[in-house]
């Protein structure tokens, strides 16, 4: 009898699911017997026909189940077993396999990704950086330097290779900025780099304050005698004084060129600026040795103020110069700039104008200063000085146009009037029984004019004068501009027989080695040695010094600024030969020089004022 129990024993043997099946004459097969569940069980009678199972696979109940049939009974009924496994127990082992795997693959897929993002991060964070050092390179930024953290091999060398570029990038930028902003000989800003600061500084601030320009004197004597060497050194030197005097107010300072310097002030008015001016002055009186050479230092400022003066760095510049070269002319020190020294100003070109119609017009007046022999109290001489009566202005002081006919040009014109003037008066003073030596003062320009013996000898002819009536003086800046040009005309003028004197000696530079050369008659001291001798020893000093060496020379020494008895005395004393000054008179119309000259008694006892001096000078 086969029951359920062989299926069940047959299972334990084989772990083979089974059912019996039965098929009578031409009917369905059907199970008579099986050890499957319920929900098989049924769904596997619906499954039967009339034809025997096929071996494959079944789905059973929801479960998938491997088929066999193998038949008992070949004659009617026809008996057979069919053998099931379940699939799904078969593959469970490893359909939990594929689960590890699947979860090994995603571990290793994530793991992959973390390490790709970290990799990629290490490379393309230092390429980023590089990237943006490069861009950094590009808009000209060479002082940041360029990371090299990364720690790849080919990435790190890339970023050394970019910082070794960009380093030297920035040495040779550095060199060229040098070269277009700094003199290389003082290490000072040059004039294309003041130039950027007085513009910044005009831009950004509404501040007041000013620009000084200085030049020095002689320099170009310094380099033509002591050479170029000595000359850089003492453009070296120069640029420390000014920078020590400069720091403290924050300025800035540069070299425009040659022996030009400028200094940029802020927050600076005209008092400031003058002062400042004048500090540099004081300190140019301590000369400078170099290589056993005493160099005496001198210098004119000047000075341009904003935005008093202009808003405009080349306006700004240019006033300051033409300042500058007129404090020169004028031997003032410094100057602050005024409308007058510049040409091309409206008010300058209706100066000149009305300038050119003052002569045209008998506008100008000659007047006289007289000189005295010291010792005897006679009138020797008279200074023959230009003064322009103008038609609504006045009385016209020669400092408001004398410095700006230097300037056009024009100084030449007015030389030629007070040199007609002075020889038309010697001749009325001859008339008069006055033997009277007439001193004219020439300008630069004057000088180097090569024309200028035969200009003088035309003019002074018609006055049947002889030309040592006429003194010429020449100040030591106007020989020292050129020496060998002013050495040329002065020997034709002394070969014409013109007294020539150097006026204001004492305040140019190194004139001494062409002293001697010179075909000189007279030496006049400056008025600033003669006016502060009575109280300062040294200026007594140098005052003494000049003298005897004048002297010594076979040369006259006229004494200029003498306002006391006591100067008198105290020039009469060391020798001084001849003196002018307001204790005499201050110059006059010529109208009056002969009735005065005609009338003078020369002060009584001036020696004995000067005795204290003396006996302290020795």
């Amino acid at each position: 009898e086969l029951n359920r129990d062989v299926l069940d024993d047959l299972k334990a043997l084989s772990g083979l699911e089974s059912a019996l099946l039965l098929q009578p004459a031409r009917q369905r097969w059907l199970s008579v017997a099986a050890n499957l569940g319920a929900a098989p069980s049924a769904a596997l009678q619906g499954e039967l026909g009339s034809t025997p199972p096929q071996e494959g696979v079944l789905a059973l109940g929801g479960e998938r189940l491997r088929a066999r049939f193998v038949p008992l009974l070949a004659s009617a009924p026809q008996l057979g077993v069919l053998l099931l496994r379940s699939l799904d127990v078969a593959l469970a082992p490893y359909q939990r396999l594929q689960l590890v795997l699947l979860g090994i693959t995603l571990l290793g897929v994530a793991v992959f990704a973390l390490v790709s993002v970290l990799l990629a991060r290490g490379i393309s964070n230092p390429i980023t950086a590089l990237s943006a050092a490069a861009r950094r390179l590009e808009r000209g930024d060479y002082d940041t330097p360029v990371p090299a953290t990364s720690h790849l091999d080919e990435v790190r060398k890339l970023a050394l290779a970019l910082e070794s570029m960009r380093e030297g990038i920035r040495r040779r930028d550095a060199l060229v900025n040098n070269l277009a902003y700094v003199d290389p000989l003082t290490l000072l800003p040059n004039r294309a780099r003041f130039a950027e600061f007085l513009h910044h500084h005009l831009v950004n601030s509404d501040a007041p304050g000013a620009v000084l320009m200085l030049d020095l004197d002689r320099f170009k004597h310094v380099n033509d005698v002591l050479g170029h060497d000595v000359g850089d050194r003492l453009l070296q030197s120069v640029a420390e004084r000014l920078r020590a005097l400069c720091a403290p107010a924050h300025s800035v300072l540069a070299r425009l060129s040659g022996d030009e310097f400028a200094v940029l002030m802020a927050h600076t008015d005209a008092r400031l600026a003058s002062e400042a001016a004048l500090a540099i002055l004081k300190d140019f009186e301590n000369p400078l040795h170099i290589d056993n050479e005493t160099i005496d230092l001198g210098a004119g400022i000047g000075i341009a103020l904003f935005p008093e003066h202009g808003l405009d760095v080349n306006v700004l510049l240019g006033r300051a110069e033409l300042a500058m070269y007129a404090a020169k002319t004028r031997q003032c020190g410094s100057l602050i700039y005024h409308a007058q020294l510049d040409a091309g100003s409206q008010e300058s070109l209706s100066l000149l104008s009305e300038l050119r119609r003052a002569v045209e017009d008998d506008e100008l007046r000659l007047f006289l200063q007289p000189k005295i022999d010291l010792q005897s109290g006679r009138v020797i001489g008279a200074e023959a000085l230009v003064r322009w009566q103008h038609p609504t202005r006045g009385l016209v002081p020669p400092m408001q146009f004398i410095p700006f006919a230097e300037q056009t040009g024009f100084i030449r014109m007015l030389s030629a009037w007070v040199l007609s003037g002075a020889a038309k008066f010697a001749r009325e003073a001859q008339d008069a029984g006055l033997t009277l030596r007439l001193s004219v003062n020439l300008s630069t320009r004057d000088l180097m004019d090569q024309e200028l013996p035969a200009k003088i000898e035309a003019l002074i002819a018609p006055r049947n004068v002889a030309a040592s009536s006429i003194c010429l003086e020449i100040t030591e800046s106007a020989i020292m501009d050129d020496p060998e040009r002013a050495l040329s005309t002065l020997e034709h003028l002394h070969a014409l027989g013109f007294k020539l004197s150097i006026d204001d000696f004492g305040t140019g530079y190194s004139s001494l080695a062409y002293l001697k050369r010179l075909p000189v008659d007279e030496l006049k001291i400056d008025k600033s040695f003669v006016m502060a001798m009575e109280r300062d020893l040294d200026d007594a000093r140098i005052v003494r010094s000049t003298i005897e060496l004048a002297h010594n020379l076979g040369l006259t020494v006229v004494a200029e600024g003498l306002e006391t008895a006591k100067a008198w005395g105290m020039l009469s004393r060391l020798g001084c030969d001849e003196g002018q000054g307001y204790f005499i008179c201050k110059p006059m119309p010529q109208e009056q020089f002969i009735a005065w000259a005609q009338a003078w008694q020369p002060p009584e006892g001036v020696a004995m004022t000067a005795e204290s001096v003396m006996a302290k000078l020795g």
